[in-house]
Formats: structure tokens, C-alpha cells, sequence
């Protein structure tokens, strides 16, 4: 059976990585992988990615950098997407890696004009995604988890707009049959967001935004989880 690749463009706090995993785990659970079922690349650390042959499909994960630093993995890795979505191995990219798809395949990423987005918001599904083999089941509207500054502000060409939301309008799209985008986090569950959160209290406050509301927005959200489920389920059929 070919395993997953996880590419790794990023991680958690060091510290809550030490206790919960890093993005890779997440993943990893979030598709029910078992160990020795998938193997990830640190490409952020220089790791070298490689050929999509072979591989079952791909996640790309967050990241606390941002698409515009422009540093050489970054450009590597825009390569490598590019080479994937020509050779048709399923790509599934995360908050950075929704950004990073979207950049690398003609879109455009930058900051968001309307400051970072955090908490847990409401996606709601495009009518186009009754057709789309990841997101026709779920509800039409549903929670996700969010915590980004930068977004897709303009998708590829061709794009298919899967989802979107009242902060960022592009919160999922695919391109081609199955390279998918999504700019909130269905690997993380409540506590992580809420971390988050706590992390950025300070900062949050300092620019006016209201702490407890954003809190109060936080709960679970099992239907933009089950979404690495069904990317796992999808890549095995194929």
C-alpha cells in the first residue's frame, strides 16, 4: 500500500509540540494513519521533498511564516506543488499550505486587508461543492478553526471555490480533480485553537480586538475534521 507524504512547511510552539505533537501528528491522526503508513518532510528545516510518484496523496501543513517572506524553501516548495498537480497526486493544503497552493499555481497570497482571522468561524459551502468529492456531504454551514494573518486573496485560474466565510471569501478550493485548499485547520480540535488564542492575547488586545468574544466562538468542530478522513478515503480509491 503507498504511504502518505506530509510535508512539513512549519510547526507548532515548541513547547505544546512537546506535549501534543507537532502539525505532522495532527494530520497524521486526523487521516486514522497508522505508523509506518506515512512519512513527512521537514522542508521548512531544508529537507529535500521528493518525487510525488509513489505517494497516496499529500498534506500540506500550517505555518507560522508567511507565503510573501519568499525564502528558498518556500519557492522550493511552490515548485514542488507545481510538480505534483502535473503529475495528479492528491494534495490537501492547510492554512500556509492553502496560501502556498494558491501562490504557486497563478492565485496570489499576501496579508489579509481586514487583519488575522482567529477563533473558530463559520465556513459555508458553495453551491458548486454539491459536485466536489470531499465537501458535498458536509452541512452547508459549519465551524472550522482559524488563526492566520495572510490568505488566498485571489485564487488560480480555473479554480473551483469550495467554501467561504464572512472574514476570508476563499476558505476552500480545488484545482484540477484534486489538489484541495483550505485556510482553516480541520487538524486542530478545540484546545489548540484556544492555545492559539491564549498566545496571542497580548497582541490581539493591543490591537483592539475583543479576547473573550473571540473565545466564546470556540467549539468542536468534527465536520471540517472528518475532512482528512475523507481526503485519506479519496486518495485509497483512486
Amino acid at each position: 500500500m503507498q504511504k502518505f507524504l506530509i510535508v512539513k512547511v512549519g510547526g507548532t510552539f515548541a513547547d505544546y509540540a512537546a506535549g501534543r505533537g507537532d502539525f505532522e501528528d495532527w494530520a497524521a491522526r486526523g487521516m486514522s494513519l497508522e505508523d509506518g503508513g506515512w512519512v513527512s518532510v521537514n522542508v521548512q528545516a531544508g529537507e529535500t521533498l521528493p518525487n510525488p510518484a509513489g505517494y497516496a496523496g499529500a498534506v500540506i501543513t500550517g505555518s507560522h511564516d508567511m507565503v510573501t517572506d519568499e525564502l528558498p524553501w518556500i519557492l522550493d516548495a511552490a515548485a514542488w506543488i507545481r510538480r505534483a498537480v502535473a503529475a495528479g497526486l492528491p494534495l490537501f493544503g492547510i492554512c500556509f499550505g492553502h496560501q502556498l497552493m494558491a501562490d504557486a499555481l497563478g492565485g496570489r497570497a499576501d496579508y489579509h486587508p481586514g487583519g488575522v482571522e482567529i477563533g473558530t468561524a463559520d465556513i459555508t459551502r458553495t453551491r458548486a461543492s454539491g459536485e466536489d468529492p470531499l465537501f458535498r456531504g458536509l452541512p452547508e454551514v459549519f465551524p472550522g478553526h482559524v488563526t492566520h494573518a495572510q490568505t488566498a486573496l485571489k485564487l488560480p485560474e480555473g479554480a473551483v471555490l469550495l467554501a467561504t466565510g464572512s472574514h476570508d471569501p476563499h476558505q476552500a478550493f480545488r484545482v484540477g480533480e484534486s489538489a484541495w485548499g483550505v485556510q482553516f485547520h480541520p487538524e486542530f480540535d478545540a484546545p489548540a485553537i484556544r492555545e492559539y488564542i491564549a498566545r496571542r492575547e497580548t497582541e490581539l488586545a493591543a490591537a483592539g480586538r475583543d479576547v473573550a468574544a473571540i473565545r466564546a466562538t470556540v467549539r468542536d468542530t468534527p465536520e471540517s475534521a472528518s475532512l482528512l478522513g475523507l481526503f485519506a478515503a479519496y486518495c485509497r480509491a483512486r
